[in-house]
């Protein structure tokens, strides 16, 4: 009688692909850590990190994680989203947990639709954890609301970087509209951008004088605050000095108090000439 060979039952199946766990690292200060973004960290097996994270955060990660660094930044060489989404996908059928480590809050100028929209149509499970987003952590650090009873009573959210890391015109928001006395504008990524919003918001009517608070490195050690005007922005951006990361809020609330040190932008006589003129030529 003929036999035949069993067939093998015991094939070790496909690996699962891992789970991916956006996580929102802050602008800076690591203790503004949620305990699941700590958590996330400790039990990651890959960590993809931003250039504006905060290295101190890091030492959340477990001592055998692989640590992968994906920085953008304007105006430098930069990862491409798209070899981002790569890394994530090579790293995802061998591990279990990869944790993409995000400046900020994944979703406010973080791209964190982007990468889940790669990740789901490659089948991945991905999970989101909050983080504190840059205008946040300025306003705490300075202690100046993003709203306020009697002066704001909305917020927009405007990001200072046009697609590629191009600089934007401004045109797809409607400045005239926010002219109420009642509105905060928080601009991200506004450092080679300040001109071009100075002069946006004259052009929409803004008030030459409408406070201006600038904030650089927000809730980090370096942090650096500095006062000024509409008009400053758009006559001579250059003299805040900034440097990136900076974030400006813009608004009735950025005339309030400051906690801590703040810069002033001091205006010359030609220049407060120069403000009278522009303050008549829009009344």
């Amino acid at each position: 009688m003929r036999t035949f060979p069993q067939l093998d039952n015991t094939l070790t199946p496909p690996r699962p692909m891992a789970r991916v766990v956006l996580v929102g690292a802050n602008p800076g200060d690591p203790e503004l850590l949620t305990l699941k973004a700590v958590r996330a960290l400790g039990s990651a097996d890959v960590i993809l990190y931003d250039e504006l994270v905060d290295r101190s955060v890091l030492e959340h990660a477990h001592s055998e994680a692989t640590l992968i660094h994906v920085g953008k930044r304007g105006g430098q060489p930069s990862w491409k989203q798209a070899d981002i989404h790569e890394v994530i996908l090579e790293h995802a059928s061998a591990v279990q947990m990869i944790v993409r480590l995000k400046g900020g809050d994944p979703f406010v100028f973080g791209r964190g639709g982007e990468e889940i929209a790669a990740l789901r149509s490659a089948g991945i499970e991905v999970e989101v954890i909050p983080g504190i987003t840059a205008a946040v952590a300025a306003a705490a650090s300075t202690q100046v609301p993003l709203t306020h009873r009697d002066l704001s009573r909305t917020v927009t959210f405007l990001s200072g970087a046009g697609p590629g890391h191009g600089l934007p015109d401004f045109t797809h928001i409607d400045m005239a509209a926010l002219i109420d006395g009642q509105h905060t504008i928080a601009v991200y990524m506004a450092v080679r951008t300040a001109g071009a919003l100075g002069q946006t918001l004259l052009d929409a009517g803004w008030a030459a004088h409408t406070p201006v608070l600038a904030i650089e490195n927000a809730s980090r050690p370096g942090e650096r605050r500095v006062r000024a005007t509409a008009q400053d922005l758009a006559l001579r951006p250059q003299a805040l000095a900034l440097q990136s990361p900076a974030i400006l809020l813009v608004g009735r609330v950025a005339g309030l108090p400051v906690h801590g040190p703040v810069d002033e932008v001091v205006q010359t006589t030609i220049e407060r000439v120069q403000t009278q003129n522009q303050e008549l030529a829009y009344a």
